[in-house]
């Protein structure tokens, strides 16, 4: 079974970068397209980015567009998401998940899930 680990949250101000990993185990990671959802505390999951197979390819949400970049490594098995000009309302729970089939980015579409990584972003 598929495991994903995220890491690199922590609580940073207004305007700061953070870099959030995955880390793919039990798997073939190439063979999968990668996301990166967020959920914010009372709000429901959403979608930030998603990154193809070879990593050629990468759709972002139109709130993070110019601010958030992913990329992935698939000799590392490892998907990043670096997050520059922070704000507050980027405060959430990163969720890196992996879809073996389809092309959308709708979370119900997602094989596997991390348990998350949570960013605080203070004003």
């Amino acid at each position: 079974q598929v495991q994903l680990v995220e890491s690199g949250g922590g609580s940073v101000q207004a305007g700061d970068s953070l870099r959030l990993s995955c880390t793919f185990t039990r798997g073939t990671f190439s063979s999968y397209r990668m996301g990166w959802f967020r959920q914010a505390p009372g709000k429901e999951r959403e979608f930030v980015v998603g990154i193809s197979r070879t990593g050629g390819s990468t759709d972002y949400v139109d709130s993070v567009k110019g601010r958030f970049t992913s990329s992935r490594d698939n000799a590392k098995n490892t998907v990043y998401l670096q997050m520059n000009s922070l704000k507050p309302e980027d405060t959430a729970v990163y969720y890196c998940a992996a879809a073996l089939f389809g092309s959308t980015w709708i979370a119900s579409g997602m094989n596997y899930w991390g348990k998350g990584t949570l960013v605080t972003v203070s004003s």
